[in-house]
């Protein structure tokens, strides 16, 4: 064998070992505080979930709070190995929906090209920081990872700084979708049947033109501004997935105009593994499919949880009784797809009430109790008025 070809194979065994360390690096926590109870943020499996952050200095002023909260993203995802530029997946809570105009404006700032798919909602409560006027999370990808814009054919950019979506790997990441016609931006009226099928439909041609479909949904939030229309979103919604249904939470929030009665914001990941997972009952019996949602739905090496509820007839009123059984439910999920609370990379908290913050958090800490994953806790009306918590998770192995 020639020099040439010698040095050619060590450069391939270099490449294969460095390619080889990092897939079987184990998650890194960033920004851990004993005082807190998440992370700042966790990098796992070629993504990096940045925890809700809110940095409410300047109250009362959302311009300000918006590029504060922004820039101080943009300082974990530099310690992590990022940048806001390869952020592919935002959330927005806002607690006034008249701060949406002010808060895209500072928002797109930060975002001159290829903004990250987004999904903005509006909240029923106070932030955990009560001067807060917004809260923003984030998920992206590492430096040098692939970040590519999913936008369909024929579509218009969208009105506010968000890409439709973002592909990294087989990985896509669609923003919230609302009623509207990508075509031409014009907001598509109709009950919440009809608004429904108009998200459906436009999330199907997301996912075509990133060359998927809702087989490949592992993981869907929904977002209704009145409950009462649960029965129906369900009704309209399963037509779309033939197979297990993808990982699911519903609550209750506002939205950024009158005109929408529901935002669907989804992630697809395109591997033949997909396994959907019930949960089993606390005797350790199976439990029962639903057919609107799986209880969670393994990919890869990724577990998505649908929103976890603990809510009985015994313990209706009492926010600390239904943390304490959505993490048992958790906890059997995640043991039931071969997981445990150590692989927990990311969670949401929604509470109908935000006084139980803390009450939640003591119950929460019980079971994670070190190299805590991100998480977001927001203030949301449940589908039911019995619920008080519910939970998602994402766990990597």
């Amino acid at each position: 064998m020639g020099v040439s070809a010698v040095r050619a194979l060590l450069s391939i065994l270099v490449l294969w070992a460095s390619t080889a360390t990092v897939l079987a690096q184990p998650r890194q926590i960033f920004g851990p505080n004993p005082n807190l109870p998440f992370s700042a943020a966790v990098k796992a499996d070629g993504l990096i979930y940045v925890s809700g952050s809110i940095v409410a200095t300047a109250k009362g002023d959302i311009r300000a709070q918006t590029r504060d909260t922004l820039a101080q993203i943009a300082g974990v995802l530099k310690d992590a190995g990022s940048s806001l530029a390869n952020a592919a997946s935002v959330t927005v809570y806002l607690r006034n929906a008249a701060d949406f105009a002010a808060m895209n404006e500072v928002y797109a700032g930060f975002f001159p090209t290829a903004p990250p798919a987004r999904t903005t909602v509006v909240l029923n409560q106070p932030l955990a920081n009560a001067d807060g006027l917004v809260e923003i999370s984030a998920i992206a990808v590492p430096t040098g990872g692939e970040r590519v814009v999913v936008h369909p054919q024929g579509w218009v950019r969208s009105p506010a700084p968000y890409s439709y979506g973002i592909r990294s790997g087989n990985t896509l990441f669609l923003s919230g979708l609302v009623s509207r016609n990508g075509r031409d931006n014009a907001n598509v009226s109709g009950d919440l049947t009809a608004q429904t099928k108009v998200i459906l439909d436009n999330g199907a041609e997301i996912l075509k033109e990133a060359g998927m479909s809702y087989a490949d949904v592992v993981a869907s939030r929904v977002y209704l501004t009145n409950a009462a229309g649960f029965q129906a979103m369900n009704a309209a919604y399963r037509p779309y997935f033939s197979g297990a249904p993808p990982a699911r939470v519903t609550v209750t929030t506002g939205l950024t105009s009158p005109d929408y009665l529901i935002e669907i914001a989804m992630v697809a990941v395109k591997d033949a593994s997909r396994t959907a997972i019930t949960t089993p009952n606390a005797d350790g019996s199976p439990g029962s499919p639903s057919a609107n949602l799986s209880s969670a739905i393994r990919v890869g090496n990724r577990l998505y949880l649908s929103g976890l509820t603990g809510n009985t007839t015994a313990n209706r009123t009492d926010p600390k009784a239904q943390a304490v059984e959505v993490l048992g439910r958790a906890g059997r999920t995640l043991r039931a797809a071969g997981f445990d609370w150590s692989h927990v990379v990311d969670a949401t908290v929604f509470l109908a009430d935000m006084t139980a913050f803390q009450t939640m958090n003591g119950e929460y800490r019980q079971v994670l109790t070190r190299d805590l994953p991100a998480r977001a806790t927001v203030g949301a009306a449940m589908v039911s008025p019995d619920i008080l918590v519910e939970m998602i998770f994402v766990a990597v192995k």
